[in-house]
């Protein structure tokens, strides 16, 4: 349920006599320059519509807070006196929310100038509208496979944690966890999105009251869809556009993640499906399947990122070719078209989003996923470059003040 707030400080307060399309809801923790620039990309996607952002701050120990009041003092910004945790610091947010519509956004993704007034176009006379999510991506331009998910029976846990999905791709009975039945850029009905961004009306959110603070991780977004459904809701994937997430879910990692990941799923069975044989067998199922990880690990070899050869930068400031070869000590080929049309391994990209789009970057980044190279980008107005190489990466920031 909706959270209190006397364990928060809203620092902006505004009343609206009518509600407002769109509120985005941010939630950060010691993420300043992702939410810096997811924030301006949020930004550049709302401007011509009816919408706010809310960030609700965690506690954070950097200087989260001081940059959003010095850079969006326009954004609602609410500052936890203490790290609430993703379920409830969610909630607290969605309880400000003068919007219509709202969408729960992870502060280390950056969506496109379209990406919202897509979704409305695709709402438009969808009955029974639960929530929506859309094609993600990493920081190395790779379709993120939780962006779209069937419910987690035992059995379809099972494929999960033992890696099935994998080896039978092709076989409906191996594949609903990741819901295969859809390919990433087709749009179609699924019944669990992920958490790092979902659409829906304000007023569904409410009725399911919001994310269940008992939740464990991993569990969270799964039981808010499953909740939804539960209400005679259809909740949709739209792989009409796409946003990037650059920590997402990485595959099976290690003990740590096994252990909560089914902690997460005893939780969504105790809940809705009580005691029983069926929670049982899923957790007998799981047992084996950590087993069996834990053995695959063993065998595997630890991979290096290979060493980065040369830069391009997409930009047509040459003073920033200048500053990032002299930081980098490497070779920077600075090309002042838009489209990168040739690329060449180990090479990094560097995108400036003063001269490009965030929806340009993503789509160069998808169709160079293929081509070994890695990602940053340049935030329009910003005074850093940021990307990540993969999911498991917790991402690279390079401040401007390094580069001079």
């Amino acid at each position: 349920m909706v959270s209190s707030f006397s364990n928060l400080q809203i620092s902006k307060s505004i009343q609206y006599i009518c509600p407002m399309q769109l509120s985005v809801i941010i939630l950060n923790y010691n993420v300043r320059y992702f939410l810096e620039q997811c924030v301006r990309s949020v930004q550049a996607a709302i401007q011509d519509m009816d919408a706010e952002i809310i960030v609700v701050d965690n506690a954070s120990s950097d200087d989260s807070c001081a940059m959003m009041q010095r850079l969006f003092p326009e954004v609602l910004l609410i500052q936890n006196t203490e790290n609430v945790g993703f379920t409830k610091g969610n909630n607290i947010g969605v309880a400000q929310a003068q919007g219509e519509f709202i969408c729960i956004l992870n502060p280390d993704t950056v969506v496109a100038e379209d990406t919202f007034t897509k979704l409305f176009d695709f709402v438009q006379g969808k009955s029974n509208l639960g929530m929506v999510g859309c094609q993600l991506i990493d920081g190395s331009g790779k379709f993120l496979p939780e962006s779209k998910r069937g419910v987690p029976t035992p059995w379809v846990a099972f494929t999960k944690i033992t890696g099935l999905y994998k080896f039978f791709p092709s076989w409906s009975i191996f594949t609903k966890y990741y819901a295969q039945q859809l390919l990433p850029n087709q749009t179609g009905q699924v019944e669990i999105l992920v958490g790092a961004f979902l659409f829906m009306r304000k007023a569904v959110y409410d009725e399911v009251g919001g994310f269940d603070e008992g939740c464990f991780m991993y569990a969270d977004d799964i039981d808010l869809s499953y909740s939804i459904l539960q209400k005679g809701y259809t909740n949709w994937y739209f792989g009409e556009t796409t946003v990037i997430h650059y920590k997402g879910e990485s595959t099976l990692r290690d003990e740590k993640y096994m252990r909560r990941f089914q902690e997460a799923m005893q939780f969504f069975y105790q809940k809705h499906f009580g005691q029983s044989f069926f929670s049982w067998f899923l957790m007998q199922g799981l047992r084996l399947g950590a087993f069996l990880f834990s053995l695959q690990k063993k065998q595997q070899a630890v991979t290096q990122t290979k060493p980065i050869r040369s830069y391009v930068l997409v930009s047509n400031q040459e003073a920033l070719r200048d500053s990032l070869a002299k930081k980098l000590q490497a070779t920077v080929i600075r090309t002042a078209q838009p489209q990168v049309k040739e690329v060449l391994p180990q090479q990094e990209v560097v995108f400036d989003a003063d001269f490009i789009s965030n929806k340009a970057c993503i789509a160069q980044m998808k169709q160079l996923a293929a081509a070994a190279v890695t990602f940053k980008i340049k935030p329009k107005n910003a005074q850093y470059i940021i990307g990540s190489n993969h999911s498991n990466d917790r991402g690279t920031v390079i401040s401007w003040d390094d580069l001079k």
